[in-house]
């Protein structure tokens, strides 16, 4: 891996692979959710949905043409720490791929129109999300754990919020946080390092330093919220602080996560499903944010066994955590092992 930083604080990071013949290039912007203001709930996920409706010089039609005449495909996605835009295509073809997404950042017109249509289709996706009841009790977990605060708030934003949005507001959210010192540019697969240097320099070298706002720290409250819906399953989600990415115990408590509720041999798949047939599915997991995170455990059950599900959740997760034997853990660290090696074995 060759990583080198432009002169604006832009990061450079790839990893060439040999015997491979496509490359996955993106931008990677350390903005997100949690760098929204109160009444800018959704705005980066509003942004990455009109990255791609239109620039300068490239009709919406013209973005997708470009990537796809040439067989590759494009996409973005919104965090609450982050925004993507990446691009995978054949190795020749990277600095197609570059060319879009740079114009797609720098040029983008933010077209009234576009806007309006775009504002719609996320107000549907809204729709679906609320209908969605895994995606509502998500939901409703983060707003217990972050309270009144920009990390408890939904990604997608609210309608009152979405309906707000104007190209004023996308353009300055986007000079105040789409900054360089929080762009990173990442290339693996066919492709050399000099290459994609020399086209950061071309499409982000005139991004200028500045400094943006500090995000409002992830401080965990914790609470309980209960969603009545007609259903015929109840869904919970049951969670507990977590750690920071740069914790030194982080790699410790994903290992635990795994031990939990991580495979076929897990705690929480053998109690709950196998002896006791309390649910369909149930996993664990551990969300790590820069400054914060939350475990927890989530699973789908009928009404009536509730209160079990979760009894035996617990006593599960509190065993797990005082006698997980040697064989577990390494069993644990062999998965994730495996997940991280097979994911490092393919450009995307």
């Amino acid at each position: 891996m060759k990583v080198s930083r432009l002169s604006n604080g832009i990061t450079v990071t790839t990893e060439t692979m040999p015997g491979v013949a496509t490359a996955t290039l993106g931008v990677w912007v350390g903005a997100g959710s949690r760098h929204e203001r109160a009444d800018e709930g959704g705005l980066s996920h509003l942004i990455e949905h009109m990255a791609f409706k239109g620039t300068e010089t490239r009709s919406a039609r013209r973005i997708a043409e470009d990537i796809e005449n040439v067989g590759g495909d494009i996409n973005a996605a919104t965090s609450a720490e982050g925004t993507s835009y990446t691009a995978r295509v054949l190795g020749e073809d990277a600095g197609v791929a570059l060319d879009v997404i740079g114009d797609i950042l720098t040029n983008s017109v933010f077209d009234a129109g576009e806007l309006a249509r775009e504002k719609s289709v996320i107000l549907q996706e809204y729709a679906a999300i609320e209908d969605t009841p895994d995606d509502v009790v998500y939901e409703a977990f983060t707003e217990a754990a972050f309270p009144n605060q920009p990390m408890g708030r939904p990604i997608i934003g609210t309608p009152e919020t979405i309906n707000s949005f104007d190209r004023a507001a996308i353009e300055a959210y986007i000079a105040r946080e789409y900054t360089p010192d929080r762009i990173v540019l990442a290339a693996a697969g066919a492709i050399g390092h000099d290459q994609i240097v020399d086209s950061a320099s071309r499409y982000f070298g005139d991004l200028k330093p500045t400094q943006p706002p500090e995000a409002v720290p992830g401080i965990y409250g914790g609470g309980e919220k209960r969603l009545p819906k007609k259903l015929e399953q109840a869904n919970v989600v049951l969670g507990l602080p977590g750690l920071s990415f740069r914790d030194d115990d982080y790699y410790a408590l994903h290992i635990f996560a795994q031990v939990l509720g991580g495979g076929l041999t897990s705690r929480l798949w053998h109690e709950v499903r196998e002896t006791r047939g309390l649910a369909y599915e149930i996993q664990s997991f551990h969300w790590a944010f820069y400054d914060c995170g939350l475990f927890g455990i989530g699973a789908g059950t009928s009404g009536g066994d509730l209160a079990e599900l979760m009894d035996v959740t617990l006593d599960a997760t509190i065993r797990a955590a005082a006698d997980a034997d040697t064989i577990e853990v390494a069993r644990a660290k062999a998965q994730l092992k495996v997940a991280l090696l097979s994911a490092l074995e393919t450009p995307g």
